[in-house]
């Protein structure tokens, strides 16, 4: 890979020697590929031949090999997500740092990774608000929440500073903001095309303002989780120390185990716990993350999770995709059951007849294939499942069934 000359000029003096020797030799390797089971669907068992439990996660694994995860109906079932297994740390942060019901907001969700461990990872009774700025990016948002299936999800489409005219206030702010993208490098050629220093330092600015937008919606002692995907000091530490001086916090330490081997702060003159994820040195792609307790004056206390989802509905600036709730699709007179309905844990299935589904058939049901089910079905709307797990609704017409799934949820091709 050609890496811009800028870069390597000034990450291998960030690095030094002997992590820029690991790094660069991390790039000749197959990118590592990692999944997180999802605890509110998964019945147990595994779901792939070879698997390395990831330690700094309870339900992440490292996979030999990189599968079709496209064609498998358990991934589309929210069985599994696909998640980058630096990412997965954020399990350790919570389950150290949140130990009791909060309200939590994902501002910069999409895809949905870090949003889809949040809900896995926080105490029963909590609340998360999973924002994307992004219109196109929101819709892949509320594709992957759904599939994961939980009711205490709100999923929005916000600016970061339209959140400050709701008064909502929250516990716990997820900031994983917009970077230039370093970690994607293995990954992305588009990313490496894209970087330049000029570019690292208006991230910095962007991110700032981010910040400097929903602190007002952090109450006073609240946490703000701040992640990047790159390596640079100006995104990372220089921001950090930024938000301690300027917002008003205090940086707290998370316990890691020496093995883990999880960088720590790159500058010499900046001692506080920080942790960073390098490609050669874990086995990851690469991040950033710091845990930060706000000090400076906001509101006394959150919103409580119970009143959230009521006063988030009663805000017409909030764009809410969905609600946690899976309501029917109507067309006329009548109520067609939806796909979030089937995927999630909480809504009533039972009284539709439920189909098993052939792997075949499963793939060409989510590739919108209109097919014939066994004769004794029953007409009306049918369950589809694939290894017990619901896929969707297909309406049986007797020699034939129609396809439910959403369209824009299809496999393009098989």
């Amino acid at each position: 890979m050609n890496l811009p000359q800028a870069f390597i000029d000034y990450t291998s003096a960030l690095f030094g020697p002997q992590r820029w020797e690991h790094f660069v030799r991390a790039f000749n390797e197959p990118a590592p590929v990692s999944i997180r089971l999802n605890p509110f669907k998964h019945q147990g068992g595994a779901l792939f031949a070879q698997q390395t439990p990831v330690p700094w996660c309870q339900h992440a694994y490292w996979l030999s090999e990189r599968p079709a995860f496209t064609r498998d109906p358990l991934f589309h079932a929210g069985v599994y997500y696909v998640q980058e297994a630096g990412s997965c740390f954020l399990d350790t942060v919570l389950r150290q740092h949140v130990p009791t019901p909060v309200s939590v907001l994902d501002l910069c969700a999409a895809p949905g990774g870090k949003s889809t461990l949040l809900r896995a990872a926080l105490p029963p009774g909590s609340l998360l608000v999973s924002n994307e700025p992004d219109r196109r990016r929101a819709n892949i948002l509320l594709e992957n929440m759904l599939k994961q299936g939980h009711p205490d999800v709100l999923v929005t489409h916000n600016l970061p500073h339209e959140f400050a005219h709701t008064h909502l206030a929250f516990d716990v702010i997820l900031a994983d903001v917009p970077c230039s993208g370093e970690g994607l490098f293995r990954r992305d050629e588009n990313a490496v095309g894209e970087w330049s220093l000029p570019n690292v330092h208006f991230c910095q600015e962007r991110q700032r303002k981010i910040l400097k937008d929903i602190w007002p919606c952090l109450r006073t002692g609240g946490l703000l989780i701040y992640s990047t995907c790159t390596f640079n000091v100006h995104e990372n530490e220089e921001n950090v120390r930024w938000i301690l001086q300027e917002l008003g916090a205090e940086i707290l330490p998370v316990s890691t185990p020496a093995q883990w081997n999880i960088t720590g702060s790159l500058l010499s003159d900046f001692d506080a716990p920080v942790y960073r994820f390098i490609p050669g040195i874990t086995r990851t792609e690469g991040l950033f993350m710091a845990v930060l307790r706000k000090t400076s004056e906001g509101p006394a206390r959150a919103t409580l999770p119970n009143s959230l989802r009521e006063q988030a509905k009663k805000h017409r600036i909030l764009h809410i995709l969905s609600d946690g709730t899976c309501p029917p699709d109507e067309k006329g007179n009548e109520k067609i059951p939806s796909a979030a309905q089937a995927l999630s844990i909480a809504q009533p299935t039972e009284k539709y007849p439920r189909v098993e589904l052939s792997l075949d058939q499963a793939q060409r049901y989510l590739h919108r294939e209109a097919f014939a089910l066994p004769p004794d079905t029953p007409r009306g709307f049918v369950l589809v499942t694939y290894q017990g797990y619901p896929l969707g609704f297909m309406k049986n017409l007797g020699d034939r069934a129609n396809n439910l799934y959403p369209k824009n949820w299809a496999i393009k091709k098989l």
